[in-house]
């Protein structure tokens, strides 16, 4: 599918996935939440990828936001119509079999945190700026944003930077675990594309299943988690990757897995 606000680049099965409306500072409107939704369903679909990189277009943002001036004209129903969709796209991010960066270039407020949050991590500029100012819009977060940020950061920070409408430094953000990385503009990109290929060289069974592992376990008690963990383990000792790689170890050489 040919799409109007993003592009797309495949190279050694790592997609770069880029935000593509620098004239809006690639904020989040209905179209751009519909190619989303459509690019990363293709993409958890495409055995020839094996991660994604997602960023935004020019050095300003990475997504400025949701788009206000479409917003601003929805009623009630339709306010949590576009909530919905917007969650959509950040469940199908998470849920998908293949791991995805956030390459944040510049701004990333409100549902562009909230589609960073929806990423496995986030890698970030130092120049980046990071919150969520939608109380000060008389809103609240809608794309999941008070959901992810207080399991990564818990609810007493996610509480100041929601309920204050704070923007925050890069630095801050790598201190409250936000952000797993900070490089400079010039390096961000090669540096989430670098990590992205290192993991695409790994079993992707095994990448899906820890993914799965890590997003399940925390909707469960931690004695659930395990059994979880196990069972998941077991299922993997049935598959041509399992095989694969622990008989290239034990043969001292590089493992070539099928993702079967």
């Amino acid at each position: 599918m040919e799409f109007k606000n993003l592009l797309l680049e495949t190279n050694d099965g790592i997609t770069t996935l880029t935000i593509n409306r620098r004239e809006a500072l690639n904020s989040l409107n209905s179209s751009v939440i519909a190619e989303l939704e459509c690019a990363f369903y293709e993409l958890d679909l495409d055995e020839t990828v094996k991660g994604v990189v997602l960023t935004g277009a020019g050095e300003k943002a990475f997504v400025a936001g949701a788009d206000i001036k479409e917003m601003s004209e929805l009623s009630s129903f339709e306010a949590q119509d576009f909530a919905r969709r917007g969650q959509r796209v950040m469940l199908l991010i998470n849920r998908m079999h293949k791991p995805v960066i956030a390459a944040v270039n510049g701004y990333a407020l409100g549902g562009g945190l909230e589609l960073a949050l929806a990423c496995d991590f986030i890698y970030a500029s130092e120049k980046a700026k990071f919150g969520f100012p939608e109380v000060g819009l008389g809103v609240i977060p809608g794309f999941g944003g008070t959901q992810n940020l207080a399991r990564l950061i818990g609810p007493n920070r996610a509480k100041e930077l929601v309920f204050s409408g704070r923007i925050i430094t890069a630095a801050k953000a790598h201190a409250w675990g936000i952000v797993n990385e900070l490089f400079s503009p010039e390096e961000l990109l090669p540096k989430a594309l670098e990590t992205a290929r290192e993991i695409a060289a790994k079993g992707p069974l095994g990448v899906a299943y820890a993914k799965d592992a890590i997003a399940s376990g925390l909707n469960m008690t931690k004695e659930d988690g395990f059994r979880y963990e196990a069972s998941l383990f077991g299922v993997l000792f049935a598959t041509g990757d399992q095989r694969e790689g622990m008989g290239a170890f034990l043969e001292k050489r590089s493992a070539e897995f099928k993702g079967k």
